[in-house]
């Protein structure tokens, strides 16, 4: 099988790397590893930023059928001390540039607006390998094999296809999270529900935070941010969830009740998020036919930009295939050429934002940040 260009990986760049190729009328092949689209829960809420990911979806075309996703109420934003008292609140008012979607729905949304067949779910990519001038092979877990003009990796942080260009590896960056779920908080879990509030909430120190943001119908998705080594992480026995919570909750002996609650009547099995980054600068020399996007280019610490970067990329790369027809090689130089500065500003700012989180001035170090620049999120 023959495909002019091959996506790897139906995550949210990749797939708007298709929509807005689509929209376009060129044809693209998206190669997913999950089985289908419902295989595995999608994450919690993202806020879709006016800068980068707002205007990827506009590029797409689904800026009315996103508006109709967006979580009302979901911009506030506050800030707690470990006693639970509010140091920051900002109310939504409708214009903060920033909206809360369930990542679930935009994938979603996604998905629905390209034809038939143009996802490939279930397969698994094995390897990637130059296939002579500037093709390339994949060959996937089933046995079968699919040659492509342009090969895109999409693929995540461990992305099969990044090996193709650079030998980078992700790094851990010191902090983990540990995840879970409250449901019908209002009703069943006033005290969380009240700390929370009606969009996101920091409640950090130096070197530890709950984290948590409002879902539709009174789901409460807490992260609980640790700086421990992966060793003392290893440690936590997610197949024991009561003594998984009751560990993490160890950390946090003395924070208020309403707080603790996120993790002790947590309703769905603890699930650890080991956080690793690629180097802050990385980028590659221009390999033809080949190139990344999203987390497989530029994988960070969490800062509310990763999927708004990812879509960004999926957009641009589009663009630039279209405004340079029939010359990929020029496109992908183009693409590239601010895919690096772009991302490497970004990683930046996720280093620095985890350091104002989590550092030694925390939680004032947040308050400020917000205080400054209310929409810094």
């Amino acid at each position: 099988m023959h495909t002019p260009i091959a996506i790897v990986g139906a995550g949210l760049g990749g797939l708007m790397l298709a929509r807005v190729l689509h929209v376009h009328g060129i044809a693209s092949t998206v190669f997913e590893a999950e089985a289908s689209a419902t295989a595995r829960t999608q994450g919690g809420m993202l806020d879709i930023h006016e800068r980068d990911g707002q205007r990827a979806i506009r590029a797409a075309g689904l800026f009315d059928a996103f508006q109709a996703l967006v979580h009302p109420g979901g911009q506030q934003t506050r800030v707690l001390d470990a006693d639970g008292r509010v140091l920051f609140d900002e109310p939504d008012d409708g214009t903060g540039g920033r909206p809360e979607v369930p990542r679930g729905e935009l994938r979603r949304m996604l998905i629905e607006s390209l034809p038939a067949g143009v996802i490939q779910w279930g397969r698994k990519l094995v390897s990637a390998s130059p296939a002579g001038g500037a093709q390339h092979r994949l060959t996937f877990v089933d046995g079968s094999s699919v040659t492509a003009d342009l090969l895109v990796g999409a693929d995540g942080a461990w992305s099969k296809v990044r090996s193709l260009l650079s030998d980078a590896r992700p790094a851990y960056v010191g902090m983990s999270y540990v995840e879970t779920y409250l449901y019908e908080s209002d009703e069943r879990h006033k005290a969380a529900a009240d700390a929370v509030g009606g969009g996101a909430m920091f409640a950090a120190m130096p070197g530890k935070g709950i984290l948590a943001h409002r879902e539709p119908d009174g789901a409460l998705h807490t992260y609980v941010a640790l700086r421990r080594s992966e060793a003392w992480m290893a440690e936590i026995d997610v197949s024991d969830p009561a003594a998984a919570r009751a560990r993490v909750a160890l950390e946090f002996d003395g924070w208020a009740s309403g707080l603790t609650a996120l993790i002790t009547d947590g309703e769905t099995p603890p699930v650890l998020r080991i956080i690793h980054a690629l180097p802050g600068d990385h980028r590659w020399d221009r390999v033809p036919g080949v190139t990344l996007l999203g987390d497989a280019a530029h994988l960070m610490a969490p800062s509310g930009e990763g999927a708004n970067l990812a879509m960004w990329d999926g957009a641009e790369l589009a663009q630039a295939i279209v405004a340079h027809p029939g010359d990929i090689e020029a496109a992908l130089a183009a693409y590239e050429a601010t895919l690096f500065p772009r991302s490497a500003s970004a990683a930046a700012d996720a280093d620095e934002l985890l350091d104002i989180c989590f550092g030694e001035r925390a939680p004032h170090s947040l308050v400020e940040m917000f205080t400054q620049s209310p929409s810094a999120t």
